[in-house]
C-alpha cells in the first residue's frame, strides 16, 4: 500500500517520455524529473523516471502528495500517457505544478 515510499530514485531506469508513455501506455504515472530544458517559461523533461503508473488519477495525486511532503526539494509529477508531448509551465508559487 505504501511502498512507493520505500522508492529509491536512483535505481530506477531514466528514460524519456516516449519511452515511458509505450512502457506505461493509457496510465496515469508518477514521474520524477532528473532533466529539463526550459525555455519560455516551459520545461520540457529530457530524463524522467516512474514512480509508480495507476488507473486512477486519485490514487496518484495521493501518492503523490505523500512523496512531496517526504521530499519536497525533488520535481514530481503526475500525467497521463496518452499525452503525446509534455511540458511544464514553470509557476513561482508554493502547490503543484501543471503539466500540459
Amino acid at each position: 500500500m505504501d511502498g512507493f515510499l520505500t522508492f529509491i530514485p536512483e535505481t530506477q531506469p531514466l528514460m524519456n517520455w516516449q519511452q515511458v508513455r509505450e512502457r506505461y501506455p493509457h496510465k496515469w504515472v508518477l514521474v520524477e524529473m532528473i532533466e529539463s530544458h526550459g525555455e519560455n517559461n516551459w520545461r520540457y523533461p529530457d530524463q524522467l523516471t516512474v514512480v509508480d503508473a495507476f488507473t486512477e488519477v486519485s490514487d496518484a495525486l495521493d501518492h503523490h502528495e505523500k512523496l512531496h511532503r517526504r521530499i519536497p526539494e525533488r520535481d514530481y509529477f503526475v500525467v497521463h500517457t496518452d499525452k503525446r508531448k509534455l511540458a511544464i509551465k514553470e509557476r513561482y508559487w508554493f502547490g503543484a505544478q501543471m503539466a500540459s
